[in-house]
């Protein structure tokens, strides 16, 4: 949710100022610059445009513009909800059979297995996470699809991302109770990059691009991972569920992939 008032403008002159911080301008001509610059621009992105002067010839592209409309329409229809200890897979280009099939994984339909995961949408943590681990969701959405999993890190995992991003793009989440949100990138079945932050402040060397995400969805790790991949969740399902479909991953070493 875009925050508004004194709140907004606090948020836009953070983010103005990490991205500042991230590629050392430090110099005092240089720092005028970025700062006269991109708090206008940021600011048009939200529902405050008038919150900051914007200079003459400054303005959003097209493209930027769209973006910062379906971050709006993204926000949105997700709402806010708690995702602590989530784990999230978004794959671009997919629906969610292709991702079973990837995935080589059986629909959890009956038997045991069907009772631990009644008793894990119940209480997530009745179980230990070894025991857990290996249960996901998988659901389609419009531009691909989500792997979830409510109650640990298994989507997130190099071996999942891996298959799961073959011939397309992959963001993978966890949002870790204990550390904050973790990111990944994977490409073409490739571990692309690790250790991400999303949902937080610009890195060095991020684009424009980069840096206008990072205000858009600041604090909001779960709309920047669907957006990343392209997808466009109509609601909040996809990650907290009910799925399309229970899956049981094989068991086997996604570490080492």
């Amino acid at each position: 949710m875009r925050r508004t008032g004194l709140a907004g403008f606090r948020e836009v002159w953070r983010t103005v100022s990490s991205w500042c911080r991230a590629r050392r301008w430090w110099s005092p001509s240089r720092r005028s610059r970025c700062t006269s610059r991109w708090p206008g621009r940021l600011s048009l992105a939200g529902p405050t445009p008038e919150l900051f002067a914007v200079p003459e010839g400054v303005s959003l592209s097209d493209t930027e513009r769209a973006a910062a409309q379906e971050a709006h329409r993204l926000t949105t229809a997700s709402g806010e909800f708690y995702y602590d200890g989530t784990g999230l897979a978004c794959v671009a280009g997919i629906d969610a059979a292709e991702a079973v099939r990837r995935l080589q994984a059986p629909p959890v339909a009956d038997g045991e297995l069907l009772d631990v995961l009644t008793e894990l949408l119940e209480d997530p943590y009745a179980y230990d996470m070894d025991e857990s681990l290996h249960i996901v969701g998988v659901t389609s959405v419009p531009g691909g699809c989500v792997v979830t999993q409510p109650w640990g890190y298994a989507p997130q995992m190099p071996g999942v991302l891996a298959r799961l991003s073959a011939g397309t793009l992959c963001y993978g989440l966890y949002a870790n109770p204990k550390s904050g949100n973790q990111g990944s990138i994977a490409r073409h079945g490739t571990i692309e990059d690790s250790d991400l932050h999303p949902g937080g402040g610009p890195d060095e060397n991020d684009t424009a691009e980069q840096v206008l995400a990072s205000y858009l969805y600041q604090h909001n790790a779960v709309a920047y991972t669907c957006a990343f991949a392209g997808l466009r969740p109509t609601d909040r399902r996809a990650v907290t569920g009910p799925p399309d479909v229970w899956v049981e991953l094989p068991r086997r070493d996604y570490w080492s992939h």
